[in-house]
């Protein structure tokens, strides 16, 4: 069968997955019904990797998490009624973690694509005399021995110690923001991305830390599948990032994995009817938020990590903070301005980046701008970004998505509707941005609109309680972020 007819694809299957400590290679292989295997290669810079029985045994349990979570790629492609797991089997508890990641992180797909997904993915778990996923090895397995090349300057894993965090980088504020604050806590750390952006790799080489560039290959049939007629859209990346990384952690030794996603990424957009009814909820980026980051957390250091010779704690590290909060903490230091970037336009799978850092065109440029606005000099800013967005009338329709004014927020990495409003107000008092002409808008036709709404910047910056960060390292975090 060499065509691709996604209505006629009946069971989607995870056929195998291994890892191969000789070249640091993992291989994940899926199929649809008896089509040809998809084989997606993940490769851990560092190798040969010589793994004791404890890491070894956990690193099996992480790939096959990672081949569990990262087989969303390839299943929403034809989103078949079944889902079937050739080589070995799981328990209630995995099939649980999976349904939730696969029903929510699928959420604006489904949507898109007019599609019911809630209720109808059913991951199969082991019925009596299966193989089952196996469970963590003994508790006091010795430490692991992992030697080979250091992964791009970092220290080798033997060297390994309490405290050592893999802090995922996107090239953005946010994970710059993690990264200065685990420096000023001391907390020794590897800057860590997957795939080839050359702008991510520059932020991570302008930190000045050891960095790790973990190489991801989907299946090449996925792009064939898509120009047939396959189903297309918004998967859960930061999911299938999160277990790469794990993988990747307990590689290298390290006991900590670290992410920036800030609380606003837990809410979503409401979507609404021609008489301004919601008909819908959908959070575009669902894998960065609360319910993910504490499911996914509190699986891996039960299920995955114990056994290994320490523990693994994955958290976000700026999850108790506002956007607002974020953008204020970036603007303190200006060592970033010439090498960040959040532009959408920068990070698409296949193509090439764009010659400048901002489009100026995107929710996530029009978003950054207005965030970082409250806090930064103008000439700054409009350093950073090569023009004023506030001053251009024609991006009035992607500020006002953003205030959730006439239209819902957009689908894509941005905060929450009520931040960008109080972001609003404070500029139109301020003799700097009052006269532009889209803060003058606001103030002269969308404020009077809003009542008591929008709240202060300063009501949004205090942090939350809900995080997963260890309580020792939050206390000094505290003091960092001036709270």
């Amino acid at each position: 069968m060499s065509e691709f007819n996604r209505d006629a694809i009946e069971v989607f299957r995870f056929v195998r997955c291994a890892f191969d400590a000789a070249t640091g290679a993992a291989r994940l292989v899926y199929a649809f019904d008896d089509y040809a295997e998809l084989t997606e290669t993940i490769t851990f810079p560092g190798a040969p990797f010589a793994l004791d029985p404890g890491r070894s045994d956990a690193i099996e349990r992480a790939v096959r998490l990672l081949h569990l979570i990262a087989g969303v790629s390839y299943y929403k492609t034809a989103v078949p009624n079944e889902i079937r797991i050739d080589s070995y089997a799981i328990d209630a508890e995995t099939a649980a973690l999976l349904d939730l990641v696969y029903e929510n992180g699928l959420g604006e797909f489904a949507y898109r694509n007019g599609l019911e997904l809630l209720g109808t993915i059913r991951f199969p778990v082991a019925s009596s005399g299966s193989r089952p996923w196996r469970g963590p090895a003994s508790a006091g397995s010795p430490s692991p021995a992992i030697h080979g090349r250091d992964c791009e300057g970092a220290a080798d894993a033997d060297r390994a110690s309490a405290g050592r965090a893999l802090t995922a980088i996107g090239g953005g504020k946010d994970s710059l923001v993690s990264i200065e604050a685990l420096r000023a806590a001391g907390v020794e750390q590897t800057v860590t991305w997957i795939g080839s952006s050359p702008l991510i790799a520059a932020c991570a080489a302008r930190t000045g830390l050891p960095t790790c560039n973990i190489t991801r290959q989907l299946a090449p049939q996925l792009f064939e599948y898509n120009r047939q007629g396959a189903y297309n859209g918004h998967i859960p990346v930061t999911a299938i990032n999160s277990a790469i990384l794990v993988v990747a952690a307990l590689l290298y030794g390290c006991d900590q994995v670290v992410f920036s996603n800030e609380r606003s990424a837990s809410y979503g957009s409401e979507i609404l009817d021609a008489d301004g009814r919601v008909v819908a909820q959908v959070n575009h980026q669902w894998s960065k938020g609360w319910a993910f980051e504490n499911a996914f957390g509190a699986y891996v250091e039960r299920h995955v990590a114990a056994g290994a010779g320490q523990p693994l704690h994955y958290y976000s590290l700026l999850r108790p903070l506002s956007e607002l909060a974020v953008a204020r903490q970036f603007a303190k230091t200006d060592r970033y301005d010439a090498h960040f970037s959040s532009c959408n336009r920068n990070f698409h799978i296949l193509g090439e980046r764009p010659a400048n850092r901002w489009c100026g065109q995107c929710p996530k440029c029009h978003f950054v701008f207005l965030a970082l606005a409250p806090f930064m000099p103008k000439p700054r800013l409009m350093g950073i970004f090569g023009r004023n967005l506030l001053d251009e009338p024609a991006l009035a329709p992607g500020f006002d998505a953003l205030i959730e004014y006439r239209d819902h927020k957009p689908f894509e990495c941005v905060g929450e509707g009520r931040e960008a409003r109080a972001a609003f107000a404070a500029l139109a008092t301020r003799p700097a941005w009052r006269e532009d002409a889209l803060v003058e808008r606001f103030a002269r036709e969308i404020a009077p609109q809003l009542g008591d709404d929008p709240a202060s910047i300063d009501a949004l910056l205090p942090p939350s309680g809900e995080h997963r960060i260890p309580p020792a390292l939050w206390e000094r975090l505290r003091a960092h972020f001036g709270t």
